[in-house]
């Protein structure tokens, strides 16, 4: 079992709304590609980086597919180009977590 817990990030609503509108395609089996998602082999298979723009700011939410589920691993406020290690560290420990609970 994954403990812990993702705080909901200060969002503008259109950004709430366009990422529940797009964890919700993910959700009935839709495959999003850029420029909404793209794949992140560095954290796992079948892993993502779900990419919301917000104002100013540009939200990433890390998530996996499974058969039978989306499982989030982290949301937070991209402001540099490449991912951070501390992220993909933070995301895979969260996938072991989840799979070995």
């Amino acid at each position: 079992m994954v403990h812990g817990e993702i705080k909901t990030p200060p969002f503008s609503s259109t950004a709430r709304i366009e990422a529940g509108f797009l964890l919700r395609l993910l959700q009935i089996g839709e495959k999003l590609k850029m420029p909404h998602s793209r794949p992140m082999p560095s954290i796992g298979s079948n892993c993502h980086e779900l990419r919301i723009n917000d104002g100013r700011s540009t939200w990433r939410i890390i998530y996996r597919i499974d058969d039978d589920a989306i499982i989030i691993l982290e949301v937070f406020n991209k402001k540099t180009q490449q991912t951070s290690k501390k992220v993909i560290e933070i995301s895979k420990k969260r996938i072991k977590e989840y799979d070995n609970g």
